[in-house]
Protein backbone atom coordinates (compact mmCIF):
# COMPACT_ATOMS: atom_id res chain seq x y z
CA UNK A 1 0.00 0.00 0.00
CA UNK A 2 1.45 3.62 -1.15
CA UNK A 3 1.18 5.76 1.87
CA UNK A 4 1.44 9.56 2.16
CA UNK A 5 4.29 10.74 4.29
CA UNK A 6 4.66 14.57 4.97
CA UNK A 7 7.78 16.25 5.85
CA UNK A 8 8.21 19.11 7.46
CA UNK A 9 10.10 21.63 5.26
CA UNK A 10 10.96 24.22 7.21
CA UNK A 11 14.61 23.96 7.93
CA UNK A 12 17.08 21.82 7.35
CA UNK A 13 17.46 18.22 4.76
CA UNK A 14 14.24 17.82 4.20
CA UNK A 15 14.98 17.01 0.43
CA UNK A 16 16.99 13.91 0.98
CA UNK A 17 14.21 12.59 3.60
CA UNK A 18 11.23 13.37 0.82
CA UNK A 19 13.97 11.42 -2.07
CA UNK A 20 14.58 8.50 0.58
CA UNK A 21 10.53 7.96 0.93
CA UNK A 22 9.70 8.33 -2.74
CA UNK A 23 12.46 5.89 -3.31
CA UNK A 24 10.69 3.31 -1.17
CA UNK A 25 7.53 3.68 -3.45
CA UNK A 26 5.88 6.25 -1.64
CA UNK A 27 4.18 9.60 -1.90
CA UNK A 28 6.48 12.12 -0.09
CA UNK A 29 5.84 16.06 0.34
CA UNK A 30 6.97 19.56 1.59
CA UNK A 31 4.52 20.17 5.07
CA UNK A 32 4.41 24.09 5.46
CA UNK A 33 1.02 24.39 6.76
CA UNK A 34 -1.66 23.34 8.31
CA UNK A 35 -3.32 21.79 5.43
CA UNK A 36 0.16 19.81 4.66
CA UNK A 37 -1.49 17.58 7.51
CA UNK A 38 -4.73 16.55 5.87
CA UNK A 39 -4.62 12.72 4.73
CA UNK A 40 -1.03 11.90 5.78
CA UNK A 41 0.13 8.70 7.11
CA UNK A 42 2.76 10.13 9.34
CA UNK A 43 5.32 13.14 9.01
CA UNK A 44 9.19 13.26 9.65
CA UNK A 45 10.64 16.39 11.25
CA UNK A 46 14.47 16.82 10.08
CA UNK A 47 17.06 17.66 11.64
CA UNK A 48 18.59 20.75 11.58
CA UNK A 49 18.74 23.84 13.88
CA UNK A 50 16.01 23.27 16.90
CA UNK A 51 15.36 26.86 17.86
CA UNK A 52 14.54 27.55 14.15
CA UNK A 53 12.52 24.77 13.82
CA UNK A 54 10.67 25.20 17.04
CA UNK A 55 10.16 29.05 15.75
CA UNK A 56 8.61 28.09 12.90
CA UNK A 57 6.19 25.80 14.25
CA UNK A 58 4.83 28.56 15.90
CA UNK A 59 4.87 31.04 13.00
CA UNK A 60 3.18 29.07 10.76
CA UNK A 61 0.89 27.40 13.51
CA UNK A 62 1.69 23.63 13.15
CA UNK A 63 2.29 23.17 16.52
CA UNK A 64 -1.83 22.05 16.84
CA UNK A 65 -1.80 19.86 13.75
CA UNK A 66 1.16 17.97 15.12
CA UNK A 67 -0.28 17.53 18.49
CA UNK A 68 -3.62 16.32 15.90
CA UNK A 69 -1.53 13.70 14.11
CA UNK A 70 -0.51 12.01 17.34
CA UNK A 71 -3.78 11.87 18.76
CA UNK A 72 -5.10 10.38 16.21
CA UNK A 73 -2.31 7.81 15.64
CA UNK A 74 -0.03 9.19 12.66
CA UNK A 75 3.31 8.18 13.15
CA UNK A 76 5.53 10.95 13.77
CA UNK A 77 9.63 10.05 13.02
CA UNK A 78 11.75 13.20 14.42
CA UNK A 79 15.88 12.88 13.18
CA UNK A 80 18.73 15.01 15.50
CA UNK A 81 16.32 18.47 15.92
CA UNK A 82 13.74 17.15 15.43
CA UNK A 83 13.92 14.54 18.33
CA UNK A 84 14.75 17.07 20.41
CA UNK A 85 11.57 18.68 19.59
CA UNK A 86 9.22 15.77 20.12
CA UNK A 87 11.26 14.38 23.62
CA UNK A 88 11.73 16.62 26.49
CA UNK A 89 14.38 18.65 26.20
CA UNK A 90 16.68 18.90 29.37
CA UNK A 91 17.54 22.23 28.28
CA UNK A 92 13.83 24.08 28.06
CA UNK A 93 14.59 25.84 24.82
CA UNK A 94 13.42 25.55 22.50
CA UNK A 95 9.69 24.51 23.87
CA UNK A 96 9.07 21.20 22.37
CA UNK A 97 6.59 19.55 21.83
CA UNK A 98 6.78 16.56 24.51
CA UNK A 99 5.25 13.96 22.48
CA UNK A 100 7.36 10.94 23.41
CA UNK A 101 8.74 10.29 27.27
CA UNK A 102 12.29 10.66 26.73
CA UNK A 103 14.65 13.76 28.42
CA UNK A 104 16.90 15.08 25.32
CA UNK A 105 19.80 16.86 25.13
CA UNK A 106 21.29 19.17 22.65
CA UNK A 107 24.37 18.95 20.87
CA UNK A 108 25.23 16.52 23.61
CA UNK A 109 28.24 14.93 21.76
CA UNK A 110 30.15 18.09 21.32
CA UNK A 111 29.78 21.03 18.60
CA UNK A 112 29.80 21.06 14.52
CA UNK A 113 33.75 19.81 14.37
CA UNK A 114 32.82 16.73 16.50
CA UNK A 115 30.01 15.40 14.42
CA UNK A 116 30.97 11.64 13.50
CA UNK A 117 30.27 8.54 11.83
CA UNK A 118 29.70 5.00 13.64
CA UNK A 119 28.09 1.97 12.67
CA UNK A 120 25.89 0.92 15.15
CA UNK A 121 23.64 -2.10 15.64
CA UNK A 122 19.83 -1.62 15.59
CA UNK A 123 17.20 -3.61 16.75
CA UNK A 124 14.99 -2.08 13.16
CA UNK A 125 17.95 -3.15 11.07
CA UNK A 126 19.32 -6.26 10.34
CA UNK A 127 23.43 -6.01 10.31
CA UNK A 128 24.65 -2.65 11.35
CA UNK A 129 23.52 0.48 10.34
CA UNK A 130 26.09 3.77 9.84
CA UNK A 131 24.60 6.24 11.87
CA UNK A 132 25.85 10.12 11.34
CA UNK A 133 25.81 12.15 13.91
CA UNK A 134 25.85 15.75 13.98
CA UNK A 135 25.75 18.23 17.07
CA UNK A 136 23.80 15.22 18.05
CA UNK A 137 21.48 15.15 21.05
CA UNK A 138 21.83 12.54 23.85
CA UNK A 139 18.52 10.86 25.20
CA UNK A 140 19.31 11.07 29.02
CA UNK A 141 15.95 9.35 30.42
CA UNK A 142 13.83 6.74 28.86
CA UNK A 143 10.19 6.88 30.26
CA UNK A 144 7.90 4.01 31.22
CA UNK A 145 6.84 2.46 27.46
CA UNK A 146 9.64 4.05 25.37
CA UNK A 147 11.53 1.26 23.88
CA UNK A 148 15.05 1.27 22.69
CA UNK A 149 15.35 0.26 19.16
CA UNK A 150 18.99 1.03 19.08
CA UNK A 151 22.34 1.88 20.73
CA UNK A 152 25.86 2.69 19.81
CA UNK A 153 28.78 2.66 22.96
CA UNK A 154 25.62 1.44 25.48
CA UNK A 155 23.88 4.82 24.57
CA UNK A 156 20.40 4.59 22.84
CA UNK A 157 20.48 6.04 19.79
CA UNK A 158 16.76 4.94 18.75
CA UNK A 159 13.81 4.86 20.40
CA UNK A 160 10.49 4.52 19.84
CA UNK A 161 7.34 5.75 22.38
CA UNK A 162 4.00 4.50 20.67
CA UNK A 163 3.51 6.30 17.65
CA UNK A 164 6.99 8.41 18.01
CA UNK A 165 10.14 7.84 16.77
CA UNK A 166 13.01 9.63 17.31
CA UNK A 167 17.01 9.09 16.35
CA UNK A 168 19.94 11.12 17.67
CA UNK A 169 21.33 10.46 13.92
CA UNK A 170 20.38 10.88 10.62
CA UNK A 171 19.56 8.28 8.54
CA UNK A 172 18.79 10.83 5.45
CA UNK A 173 22.71 11.13 5.50
CA UNK A 174 23.80 7.92 4.06
CA UNK A 175 22.21 5.89 1.01
CA UNK A 176 20.31 3.12 3.80
CA UNK A 177 17.08 3.41 3.36
CA UNK A 178 16.04 0.63 6.25
CA UNK A 179 15.36 3.02 8.58
CA UNK A 180 12.82 4.96 6.40
CA UNK A 181 11.36 1.66 5.19
CA UNK A 182 10.76 0.61 8.63
CA UNK A 183 9.51 3.90 10.17
CA UNK A 184 7.17 3.81 7.20
CA UNK A 185 5.33 0.22 7.09
CA UNK A 186 5.40 -0.63 10.97
CA UNK A 187 4.52 3.10 12.21
CA UNK A 188 2.43 4.76 9.55
CA UNK A 189 -1.23 4.29 9.48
Amino acid sequence: MVKRIGVLALHGDFEAHIRIVRSLGHEAFEVKTPQGFEDVNGVILPGGESTTIAMFLDEYNLREPLLHLHSEGGGIYGTCAGAILLGRNVDNFPPGLELADVDVRRNAYGRQVHSFTKVCDLEVCEGGYECVFIRAPKFERIGDGVEVLGSCDSEPVIVRHRNVLLSSFHPEMTDDTRIHDWFVKEMCR
